[in-house]
């Protein structure tokens, strides 16, 4: 029986393990919020919590110990400098679990969003209007060139004259084009039956 077994195991050895933990608690601090599966989140977010509340304390060993647990100075200063001032006055529970509705695609595994609390949230509302000088620069039209691409991926390779004969074709223009195509003798309508030859009889 697995009497006080604390922990999951999620299916892998015990290096596999922390070093997974160590990864996804360096994203939550970093990036503040990830997308994961319900269990894993309930998990990193007991890392997290630590780590923070190491960052609290902001002792010489303290940062010792953070840095041995993320092995990553970012991290470490991040959150020495900016976490532990957000929540100094916050005893414990700095992050949160969100359950998603949708399930992960393949394992149907319940996903959900672990983020930390007290995060800066960003503007979604509408923007105000832009000045008026502003619209009508973003309004004009733009002459681009079509044949830029092409132009830029045959440069330097030796085809001078194929790059040539594209541009000289853009310069003259839909009117030349059509000009050419008139001027092209029309072909002698293909009669039936065979060719008559002088050897028949």
């Amino acid at each position: 029986m697995r009497h006080s077994v604390d922990g999951r195991k999620f299916g892998r050895n015990t290096s596999h393990r922390v070093a997974m933990f160590k990864n996804m608690a360096n994203s939550v601090i970093l990036e503040e919020q990830v997308v994961t599966s319900v269990q894993k989140a309930k998990e990193v977010r007991r890392v997290v919590d630590r780590l923070i509340t190491l960052g609290k304390k902001g002792t010489d060993a303290s940062r010792r110990l953070a840095f041995d647990r993320t092995r990553r100075n970012d991290v470490v200063k991040k959150l020495f400098d900016v976490l532990a001032e957000r929540y100094k006055s916050r005893s414990g529970g700095y992050t949160r679990v969100l359950k998603l509705a949708d399930r992960r695609w393949g394992d149907a595994a319940e996903m959900a969003v672990l983020q930390l609390v007290d995060r800066a949230e960003l503007k979604r509302g509408k923007q105000g209007k832009a000045p008026k000088a502003d619209a009508e620069q973003a309004a004009a039209p733009v002459a681009r060139d079509p044949l830029a691409g092409v132009r830029k991926m045959f440069a330097g390779k030796g085809r001078g004259a194929g790059s040539r004969g594209a541009e000289a074709k853009s310069a003259k223009g839909p009117e030349s084009a059509k000009a050419a195509k008139a001027s092209k003798p029309a072909k002698a309508p293909k009669t039936g039956g065979r060719k008559a030859t002088g050897g028949d009889k």
